[in-house]
């Protein structure tokens, strides 16, 4: 009950929020400006209000609260004391989820407003994450509930002691920026996450872990009320304020679950988008100018090659269901 509360209080709040943050863009003149290395056929969409990520912060929030509420009702001995390590953990999803997004809401204001580009330099936002990172990491650590003990497909259950931390650091930056790369076509990010989402929300009630199931079922819904303003044909796009908000969100739910081999699985479509980028850019450079795609990330070579943006969404998010199964699966016989 809780968990359909958490979901759908996000899908509705996010939806309705859109109805006061979609104008108030428009007056503001905070509209998309779409980059000339892109498909031609995207002009169209110059001037689409962005920063409607905003929509999120409120959804998401509004839905945990409402479902911890009812779970705190209804079954409390799921969470305990109220500063019980599920709650804190609890606390620390959200936080990790809006500290990536308020990196992507200042990237946008500096793209829109400050009208510059190139957004927020590089170096700043990866030192922005790589903070959050650690303090991700550190508080997972003083709340009892981070393992350097890992389960990989093939490779069996290791403990990788001190080396755990680095390789965390790369998957997480790397990961939330994947997911930042997804959001190239309408609804595209929207509807992985919430394929992705869904998957941690049931894997984590299954393990017994309320709180990430809490989590999860919340960012869920508000992917699921966004699209009612982000699927083809958008009237707003989510911008990077959204994209790195739902990349925290990601990585939030697998390391608050203690089973950061899961965005192996459920991450997929990421990990394709981010090394598509990386492929054609070292072939690029090797080859004098060749290409293996005709542009990436991945979802314009697919686009380039005649499919809408609605096949898309639709075959990128069957991909992602797909991998979340084998991923369910993988945890299970483990």
């Amino acid at each position: 009950m809780a968990l359909l509360a958490a979901s759908f209080g996000a899908l509705i709040l996010t939806a309705l929020s859109g109805f006061f943050i979609v104008p108030a863009l428009h007056r503001l003149h905070f509209g998309q400006t779409i980059k000339e290395i892109g498909p031609t056929w995207h002009k169209n969409k110059n001037g689409t209000p962005t920063m409607g990520g905003l929509m999120f912060y409120f959804g998401a929030l509004g839905g945990v609260l409402l479902g911890y509420v009812l779970l705190a009702f209804s079954a409390p001995q799921l969470l305990g004391a109220s500063m019980s390590a599920g709650s804190v953990q609890l606390v620390i999803c959200v936080l990790t989820a809006y500290a990536f997004g308020l990196v992507g809401l200042l990237d946008d204001y500096i793209k829109v407003v400050k009208k510059r580009n190139l957004g927020l330099m590089a170096r700043y936002k990866i030192v922005a994450q790589v903070l959050i990172t650690a303090a991700f990491l550190a508080a997972l650590q003083l709340n009892g509930t981070l393992s350097t003990v890992v389960s990989l497909p093939v490779f069996g259950t290791h403990d990788f002691g001190i080396f755990y931390y680095p390789v965390s650091f790369l998957l997480i930056i790397g990961m939330v920026n994947a997911v930042n790369l997804t959001d190239g076509i309408d609804g595209l990010a929207s509807c992985v996450t919430f394929v992705c989402m869904l998957g941690f929300m049931f894997i984590s009630s299954w393990l017994g872990n309320t709180t990430v199931a809490l989590f999860a079922a919340a960012v869920a819904g508000g992917c699921a009320g966004f699209l009612s303003w982000n699927f083809y044909p958008a009237r707003c796009f989510m911008g990077d304020t959204g994209s790195m908000f739902l990349g925290g969100a990601v990585v939030a739910a697998a390391y608050g679950l203690g089973r950061p081999e899961l965005l192996l699985f459920f991450g997929v479509i990421y990990l394709a988008e981010a090394f598509s980028v990386m492929l054609q850019v070292t072939y690029f450079k090797l080859t004098h100018g060749k290409r293996i795609f005709k542009m990436s990330p991945i979802h314009h070579h697919f686009e380039m090659s005649g499919w809408s943006e609605v096949q898309i969404d639709f075959v990128f998010s069957l991909v992602t269901l797909t991998f979340v199964l084998l991923g369910c699966m993988y945890v299970y016989l483990s």
